[in-house]
């Protein structure tokens, strides 16, 4: 008799990687030991229910409920190898992934996570806790709007105030953007009192002060700044127009036009080593005070007035087509023209010609001239009208710039000060541009959240705690994907290497800084091919490349993690 024979093929991919990689970051454990579950929960645990649902968003970019489930049917034997555990299709039900969204938008279970998963990971990754940078971003969506809602109108990052919005405030750990602390917040919440609840959680779970928190304008409220003096932390931040006003900001220029100030210049080197002044500046000291939880507390605080060569040359270059634009409309303003109207008093020229300096926001910058000139137009006989002269006025109106007006406007563009409470031997004036100029660190990694591979937006949840849940959920992605990161970088940084045949079409390409994404897109491909006859079961795994290879030699792991996966077994007759 013929013996059945059956193939069963599944997609490895990343999929080892991903949960080694996570196993070594300890978040199983430490979500089972922060969220313990009901009584009633059977089978996975809660945490390895979240670390198999973040390998199939990693994977695959979808954070859809509805998905993981089908996911999971079609690679059940990679991951119980992969996890050793008994994973099952039911852990993955919309009911089961519904019920961990609202297990992680428990307030203060997860503040107790965050904290904990902060401190191991800074200890097991030996991190340099040395700098904080704090921002906001927003995502938009087609949601309900309800009184106490979660999804509310507000002030849009995302350029659609016209749609509902949430908000997400980050803090992260400079240099590799680690999250260290996020919240989820109502989208009509302003940013400015989101900084101090936010550097409280960092301190808990960073458990140590004299850290440098770097934030935009919004951070520089005097509350805040007080708050991270009085806990011996120190600020970065430039201030708004509302701390600085025109007034003071002349006061602080004057020096420099009167040569009185010398400025210092900030440089940093190109790709061939070559420094570029990006920007110069000095500083003058204030002293500020302030009461904080009832205490007063007064400091030093420094002000460094810096000028950006780069956004003063943009800004001088827009001046100027602005002028242009201004006075050529100016210039066009009465002729004739078919179908135009034209002006017939001075005062109506000189208020139109008025309007458009001030819609171009060049209103003290050109000189303007009106003519006003009166011509005899003779009228012809015609039947029993007598021949006459006629008296016509006509109005020109002439504008050129103001050289000297322009010159000194021009001089004020690209002035920022910028405010800080630590010493100088520990930042000069120039690490504190270039630490501010960093910012991209933070926007990398909201980029990264809103898009692939977390892709929070769009956002298909309805319910409050489900989307609060998913948000969270996802920011333990983004961990995963920074320390997966840095942990290669790091290691190449250390063996003076780089990495080559990431790149598709070029695979000669090399780099010393590739990201996560082009590491996990390396292991596409890679199959399990499950031969079952008889008693007898056979597995087939695709090869490991000398690249895919080098990656786990890159963040210690060992190859076995995919050999595990292939086994061959004879059940007794």
């Amino acid at each position: 008799m013929s013996e059945m024979l059956t193939v069963d093929n599944e997609r490895v991919d990343d999929i080892p990687v991903l949960q080694a990689h996570m196993h070594n970051m300890g978040l199983a454990a430490l979500l089972d030991r922060e969220f313990p579950t009901h009584g009633n929960w059977q089978g996975l645990s809660l945490g390895n229910v979240v670390t198999t649902w973040l390998t199939h968003i990693l994977s695959h970019g979808d954070h859809r409920l509805n998905h993981v489930r089908a996911w999971v049917q079609k690679r059940l034997r990679t991951l119980r190898g992969s996890t050793s555990q008994p994973v099952q299709e039911l852990d993955f039900t919309d009911d089961r992934l519904e019920i961990v969204l609202r297990v992680l938008s428990d307030d203060e279970r997860w503040a107790a996570f965050e904290a904990a998963l902060s401190g191991q990971l800074v200890r097991v990754y030996d991190l340099s806790t040395e700098r904080v940078r704090l921002d906001s971003t927003t995502g938009s969506g087609y949601w309900s709007v309800t009184a106490e809602g979660l999804f509310q109108f507000g002030h849009s990052k995302d350029h659609r105030p016209d749609l509902p919005q949430f908000k997400v405030m980050l803090a992260t750990l400079d240099p590799l953007g680690l999250p260290l602390a996020s919240a989820v917040l109502a989208g009509q919440c302003a940013d400015d009192p989101l900084y101090v609840p936010t550097i409280a959680r960092v301190r808990a779970g960073l458990q140590r002060r004299g850290l440098l928190y770097v934030g935009d304008c919004k951070m520089a409220a005097l509350e805040t700044r007080a708050f991270v003096q009085a806990g011996q932390d120190f600020y970065l931040c430039p201030l708004p127009a509302v701390q600085v006003s025109a007034a003071e900001m002349a006061t602080y220029l004057q020096p420099i036009w009167d040569g009185a100030q010398a400025l210092m210049p900030v440089q940093r080197p190109q790709a061939d080593g070559t420094p570029t002044l990006i920007a110069e500046g000095y500083e003058r000291p204030v002293e500020l005070s302030a009461v904080v939880d009832g205490q007063a507390v007064g400091w030093s605080e420094r002000r460094l007035v810096v000028r950006s060569v780069q956004l003063a040359e943009a800004a001088a270059a827009a001046l100027r087509r602005r002028l242009d634009k201004a006075l050529t409309a100016i210039q066009q303003l009465n002729q004739r023209k078919r179908g135009k109207k034209r002006f017939s008093e001075v005062a109506e020229l000189r208020q139109a010609a008025e309007a458009i300096l001030t819609r171009y926001d060049v209103p003290d910058l050109a000189c303007v001239r009106y003519h006003e000139q009166i011509t005899q137009q003779p009228l012809r006989h015609y039947a029993k009208r007598p021949a006459t002269v006629r008296e016509e006025r006509q109005l020109t109106v002439t504008a050129v710039a103001d050289p000297v007006a322009l010159e000194a406007q021009i001089r004020t563009l690209g002035w920022r000060v910028y405010a800080t409470n630590q010493p100088q031997a520990q930042l000069a004036l120039a690490q504190a541009v270039l630490a501010y100029r960093s910012e991209y660190i933070i926007e990398r990694a909201f980029g990264r959240l809103k898009g692939q591979p977390l892709s929070l937006t769009p956002m298909y949840l309805q319910n409050d705690d489900h989307a609060t849940g998913l948000i969270r959920l996802l920011t333990i992605g983004l961990r995963v994907l920074t320390l997966l990161e840095y942990s290669v970088r790091r290691r190449l940084a250390h063996d003076q290497a780089s990495l080559a045949g990431l790149y598709a079409g070029n695979p000669k390409r090399s780099t010393a800084r590739p990201t996560a994404e082009l590491l996990l897109e390396a292991f596409d491909e890679l199959t399990l091919t499950v031969i079952q006859e008889a008693r007898h079961m056979r597995c087939h795994l695709t090869p490991l490349s000398e690249l895919q290879e080098r990656i786990l030699q890159l963040l210690d792991l060992s190859p076995r993690i995919y050999t595990q996966l292939c086994f061959e077994s004879v059940e007794p007759p």
